[in-house]
């Protein structure tokens, strides 16, 4: 395998995951995208980031997506370079809407754009890689794979996903809250416990049924769907101001979840103005992207 072109780039959607019963393993992509572009040099790598992120993630080869790029190039065999790349963020860092799978998709799929045989990593491969470095399966597949996802790890370690049917003109709102609130996977996961009560179990797997069928153009079903016992409620002592819009939401009738490991809440609806006007007085960034169907893309290099 041999690099092939010049430059290479594109386009990641934000995504969440753990939609409410879904605990990971339900997952959407939103038309809210980071954008990036690569050049080989013969040269140091050098990383310009614009947008999220902009003065503290690494600008060398210690950037995510430059460590995930060059796992795809070992993957299929091509050689490595330094590399020029510049980076458009607009996903939040620990927002609970996927950068980092988004990241590790951007590098890999900018393998594929650069090598000759752009086929040797298909999306097929670059979920399996892309997962590997994420540990869960249920953020990647809607990254690469666009719409809604469930995924699931096999017995022998296989990350598998399948398309959930979704009304593409279902309305999302993404509700994310002042930098400040910002949480780690590895902190949310820590206060979960080991077990959960049998009848929990239960509740969420037919809340689950349920979403599935609120999401295929059922949304009579959405707040029955978005019903969750198995790690919202574990996480209201460090999400309370996440969660504290969550209960107030659902009392009024908007199907809402924590976005992934939060604190960004997802909202299944749109949200009224003066809702919308009251967050944001708070610091809270009100996004309405709508479903991204497509998944990453290569886009034209300029």
């Amino acid at each position: 395998m041999r690099l092939a072109y010049e430059s290479a780039a594109v386009r990641v959607p934000a995504t969440t995951a753990n939609m409410g019963p879904g605990f990971d393993s339900f997952g959407m992509a939103f038309r809210y995208y980071d954008e990036v572009e690569v050049r080989p040099v013969t040269g140091p790598t050098r990383v310009e980031i614009e947008g999220v992120g902009a003065g503290t993630v690494p600008t060398d080869d210690d950037n995510l997506v430059v460590r995930a790029l060059r796992d795809g190039l070992e993957t299929v065999g091509a050689p490595q370079a330094g590399f020029e790349m510049r980076c458009v963020n607009r996903i939040p860092h620990g927002g609970g809407l996927g950068s980092s799978a988004s990241a590790v998709v951007a590098g890999l799929m900018l393998a594929r754009g650069l090598i000759s045989d752009p086929e040797a990593l298909d999306d097929d491969l670059v979920f399996a890689r892309a997962t590997e470095f994420e540990g869960h399966p249920d953020n990647v597949a809607p990254a690469v794979f666009g719409g809604a996802t469930v995924a699931w790890t096999q017995a022998d370690g296989a990350p598998r996903m399948a398309p959930m049917p979704v009304d593409a003109e279902l309305p999302v709102s993404l509700l994310v809250p002042p930098e400040t609130t910002r949480l780690s996977t590895e902190e949310a996961r820590k206060v979960l416990p080991d077990s959960v009560p049998r009848a929990d179990a239960l509740f969420n797997t037919s809340r689950a049924a349920v979403l599935m069928l609120a999401l295929a153009g059922r949304p009579d079903l959405l707040m029955a769907g978005t019903e969750d016992r198995l790690h919202q409620e574990y996480r209201r002592g460090v999400l309370p101001a996440s969660m504290a819009v969550m209960d107030s939401l659902r009392a009024q009738g908007y199907p809402a979840v924590i976005s992934g490991a939060g604190p960004t809440v997802l909202v299944l609806a749109d949200m009224a103005p003066q809702m919308r006007l009251a967050l944001e007085r708070h610091g809270w960034t009100v996004l309405s992207p709508g479903i991204d169907l497509a998944g990453a893309r290569l886009l034209p290099a300029d």
